[in-house]
């Protein structure tokens, strides 16, 4: 078994991780933050933590979707949003969605869901689905209304953040193999560098899709789209890049 440290020279950069090589596997170890990171070009983003996407009155039984470890995950997201007021900066974007039915939904996926194994509208009517789950915006916060799986289409999101100088986004929230993934392509592609917290990002209890979520964790983020770290982790390193200054 062998433990040391890797770079990978990249049109972005140099990629630099731990790994560990044991019996012809390679597992990425402990990822470190971006060197261009500063608290005034950085926001984070909490993506859904709607009722819609964490309430047990929201879960479909019949289509196999339950919360139970999303409602399990949000606590320790809600200490982080606070540490990260208090620690980093007030840069925090939350995101709920537009009512999921027909009439509020682009071209697109209104015809995706004619397909019965894609359909995914609302019943609900009262605007209960879109409200936050123990998330508390504050006046500070960018609150956007999604109607379409990634944050940044047909949103003013690219905007805002052009103007404030944002280059590098946080991410947390659900569900990880959607609208997670979605907002990182897409943000990616639009040139930001993102720092996922894998531990603050959940789909839903489903074991097909925890299988999906621990490939996109071990492999895809910190491979093609930027550095994946636990929260706790990134607090640390965030500590210690103030001491170096």
């Amino acid at each position: 078994m062998y433990d040391t440290t890797l770079f990978l020279y990249s049109s972005r950069g140099i990629l630099e991780f731990s790994f560990e090589l044991k019996n012809n596997t390679v597992t990425i170890g402990r990822m470190r933050l971006f060197n261009g990171m500063t608290k005034n070009n950085t926001a984070l983003i909490v993506i859904d933590i709607i009722n819609s996407c964490v309430h047990e009155k929201c879960e479909i039984p019949e289509w196999n979707i339950h919360f139970q470890t999303i409602r399990t995950m949000v606590p320790k997201l809600v200490t982080f949003i606070d540490d990260y007021r208090k620690y980093i900066n007030s840069n925090v974007i939350l995101t709920t969605t537009v009512p999921w039915r027909k009439e509020f939904l682009p071209d697109n996926l209104n015809e995706l869901y004619k397909d019965p194994k894609a359909y995914y509208y609302s019943k609900d009517t009262t605007g209960f689905a879109e409200e936050f789950y123990l998330v508390k915006p504050q006046p500070t916060d960018k609150v956007i209304a999604k109607s379409s799986y990634d944050a940044f289409s047909q949103t003013d999101l690219d905007e805002y953040l052009q103007k404030r100088n944002i280059k590098y986004l946080i991410v947390t929230g659900v569900f990880t193999d959607g609208c997670v993934m979605a907002t990182i392509i897409n943000g990616f592609a639009k040139g930001y560098n993102f720092v996922v917290l894998k531990d603050l990002i959940e789909t839903t209890d489903d074991p097909e899709r925890k299988e999906i979520q621990k490939y996109f964790i071990n492999r895809t983020f910190p491979i093609m789209y930027g550095r994946t770290l636990t929260s706790s982790d990134f607090l640390q390193m965030w500590q210690n890049k103030l001491n170096n200054y």
